[in-house]
């Protein structure tokens, strides 16, 4: 079991007090936007090794089956398959989906036929793997997620009272729901500047006025502040809009348009840079490959909860469809003892509040707010003291 020692990562929408304020360290006035847990080559976390600091993606090439165990060795290779975060948005991110497995491994194929460096800004698929995440609220945290039903679509377009868009009330209203998203959306993707500014006054506008949108007017109106003239606040307001409390997660799978706007979460994923982005960003653009891969089906916001296995064990875990991780948050309380973790995988523990103390057999140590452990498969951990504890391993009930 080794303490970690982890990267923060600096971009234009991250939060300048948040991380630093959560990890205990000065806020230094730059933005950070995530703090990295993991073996991700770009920022990989140190381990302590043979008396070294050492990035855990070179620990894990040199002895994969001692770190991943045999059931992660066969059915992911030699990495680790998740990558955990600390996100803390500022402002917001960029509208965006993550493409399936096939989709990224044809695309990934593609690209390298085509000779395109793999750290090239306009390459679409850097990796084969899919990209599926969550988000689990550490304050109030919102964003945009799946697509409104067609008909709510048409009644907050309505609602702006722009003429230039009630054409798209009509098709929304009028068409089967799966076209009539495509079609819209598509078209929003074309427009000009000048209706981006007129739904933008529109959308301050109804910001302020009391009514059955008028939260999700305030977020879409605080992308409009943060990215003026961005054609990708249209098809923004075709997205459910949706705020987490604390402990609230969110799950995102493949062709799943999304944006966060604002809020501080834990996040894991597959260890993937896999992204398609159409809007609110300075980086790469493709429209035509987000319309190809985004699914234009309606779906509400589905809230998860971490759900206990056994009452008494202190652990409860947020329920995903896949394998790459799985995501619980651990509860330990001084009366009750110490929490137990199975060992099966490799896992990262990060505690989001209070003080405990992890313990495997070679010793403790005491994990303070904001600061993680990293413990290889076949390590024996225990939780104890009083807080709260994020694990993040890899299912291993997988086939």
């Amino acid at each position: 079991m080794d303490h970690m020692i982890n990267t923060v990562r600096q971009y234009n929408w991250g939060s300048t007090t948040a991380i630093a304020q959560l990890t205990g360290v000065e806020p230094d006035g730059t933005p950070q936007a995530e703090l990295w847990m993991g073996a991700h080559p770009t920022a990989p976390s140190l381990v302590r090794r043979h008396g070294a600091s050492r990035p855990l993606n070179q620990v894990i090439e040199e002895g994969p089956q001692a770190e991943l165990g045999d059931p992660v060795l066969r059915r992911f290779g030699p990495r680790l398959p998740f990558l955990l975060k600390l996100l803390a948005a500022e402002t917001p991110l960029s509208l965006q989906v993550h493409p399936d497995l096939a989709g990224a491994a044809a695309g990934h194929k593609h690209e390298n036929a085509q000779g395109i460096p793999l750290d090239a800004p306009h390459r679409n698929y850097p990796d084969d793997n899919h990209k599926p995440e969550m988000i689990v609220a550490l304050g109030s945290f919102e964003g945009l997620c799946g697509f409104r039903a067609a008909p709510d679509c048409a009644e907050l377009l309505d609602a702006l009272n722009v003429d230039r868009i009630r054409q798209y009330g009509a098709t929304l209203r009028s068409e089967p729901e799966e076209s009539a998203l495509r079609e819209v959306f598509s078209a929003f993707l074309s427009e000009g500047a000048s209706l981006v500014d007129d739904v933008a006054r529109a959308v301050a506008r109804e910001a302020r006025n009391a009514g059955p949108h008028q939260a999700a007017f305030c977020g879409y109106d605080s992308i409009a502040q943060a990215h003026p003239g961005d054609p990708g606040l249209l098809p923004a307001l075709m997205l459910n809009h949706f705020r987490l409390a604390p402990g609230e997660g969110l799950f995102l799978g493949a062709g799943i348009p999304h944006a966060y706007i604002r809020g501080l979460g834990v996040e894991v994923m597959a260890a993937s840079d896999n992204v398609l982005r159409c809007g609110l960003t300075s980086k790469h653009v493709d429209t035509q490959e987000l319309l190809r891969v985004i699914t234009f089906q309606a779906a509400p916001v589905r809230v998860l909860h971490p759900t206990a296995t056994d009452t008494n064990s202190g652990e409860a875990t947020f329920a995903t469809p896949v394998d790459d991780f799985r995501l619980s948050v651990v509860r330990p309380d001084p009366h009750r003892g110490a929490v137990a973790l199975d060992s099966l995988a490799p896992q990262i523990l990060l505690c989001a509040a209070g003080t405990v103390t992890v313990t495997c057999p070679e010793g403790e140590i005491a994990l303070p707010v904001g600061r993680s452990v990293y413990a290889p498969a076949g390590e024996p951990v225990t939780v104890a003291g009083k807080g709260t504890v994020y694990r993040a391993t890899v299912d291993v009930s997988f086939p």
